[in-house]
C-alpha cells in the first residue's frame, strides 16, 4: 500500500504518542493535515543546513514568496529543526547514530500516522572520501561498518540484534542518472563505513587520543578501500537499517569536502 510501517505493537495501546524530541503529538496536532502530502523527506546533520537546502526546495519548487521565512516546526524543542517546502521535509538530525536514530524513530512514527505515502527518505551532507576525488558525491549502495560488513548490531536490553544495511539499488541508480545532468560534481556509487566516533574510529591522528600509527591508519583505509568503501561517516549504518525496517524507500548522497 505504500504507508510507512512500525513495527511497535505498543503503540496501538498508546491514547496518546508524544513525539518528544519532535515537538509533535497524535492529540495535539492534526499529523495527517500537517504532512499527510509529504512525499520527500531529506535529512542531514545540521539545522542551519537544513533550513538553507528547504529554502533552495522552496524556490526550485516554484512556491509562493522567496521562502526566507520558512518556520521551523520543531521550533518548541532544542533537539532538531525541521523545514516544509511543498512535498518537501527537510530535517536536521545532528551527529552519530544515537541522534540520527531518535529522530528516525520518531520522523517514522510521524509519517506513519500522517498515513503518508510512497515516502523516499534521502540522507544528504558531507562525508571523508576514500580515494576519491575532492567535491565528489557519493552515493551509497550498501552502509557497512568498521568491519566492512554490511550489518548495523543495535544492542536491545541484554540482546545484540544485527540489522540489514542494504539500501535501494533502483533509487542509487536513479540519483546517478540524475547526477549526470549536474557536472560540477563527479558522482559515483560506492559502500559508506559508518563508524561510531570522529577521531579514532575514523583513523584520524590529531584527537586527544591516538592508539595506532599512521602506517596501521593507512594498511586500515587501503582495506577498506579494496572493500569498497568510498567514503566515511557516522550515521549510514542506523539510517539504512530503519528505513528498510520501516519499508522507506532510502538513499545517501554525501558530499567529499577535502
Amino acid at each position: 500500500s505504500g504507508l510507512v510501517l512500525v513495527k511497535n505493537p505498543h503503540l496501538d495501546l498508546m491514547e496518546e504518542d508524544i513525539l518528544y524530541h519532535l515537538d509533535l503529538g497524535t492529540k495535539t496536532h492534526n499529523l495527517p493535515a500537517m504532512f499527510g502530502d509529504i512525499k520527500f523527506v531529506c535529512v542531514g546533520g545540521s539545522p542551519n543546513r537544513m533550513r538553507a537546502f528547504a529554502q533552495f526546495m522552496h524556490r526550485e519548487l516554484g512556491l509562493a514568496g522567496d521562502g526566507e521565512d520558512v518556520a521551523d516546526i520543531c521550533a518548541g524543542s532544542d533537539r532538531y529543526a525541521m523545514y516544509r517546502a511543498g512535498p518537501v521535509l527537510s530535517i536536521s538530525h545532528g551527529m552519530g547514530i544515537p541522534s540520527i536514530s531518535i529522530m528516525l524513530h520518531e520522523l517514522i512514527k510521524l509519517l506513519h500516522h500522517a498515513k503518508c505515502r510512497d515516502v523516499t527518505i534521502i540522507r544528504i551532507g558531507t562525508s571523508g572520501g576514500l580515494g576519491i576525488e575532492a567535491g565528489s558525491v557519493v552515493i551509497t549502495d550498501t552502509a557497512v561498518d568498521s568491519f566492512f560488513q554490511p550489518r548495523f548490531e543495535q544492542v536491545v536490553l541484554d540482546d545484540v540484534v544485527v540489522r540489514s544495511t542494504e539500501l535501494d539499488k533502483d533509487l542509487a541508480e536513479e540519483l546517478l542518472a540524475c547526477s549526470r545532468e549536474i557536472p560540477d560534481f563527479p558522482t559515483l556509487i560506492g559502500h559508506t563505513m559508518c563508524t561510531y566516533d570522529f577521531y579514532e574510529g575514523q583513523g584520524r591522528l590529531d584527537g586527544a587520543l591516538c592508539s595506532f600509527s599512521s602506517e596501521k591508519k593507512l594498511e586500515y583505509l587501503r582495506r577498506a578501500y579494496d572493500a569498497g568503501v568510498r567514503n566515511i561517516e557516522m550515521e549510514s549504518t542506523a539510517f539504512a537499517a530503519l528505513c528498510g525496517l520501516c519499508g522507506l524507500k532510502g538513499e545517501s548522497c554525501r558530499f567529499h569536502l577535502l
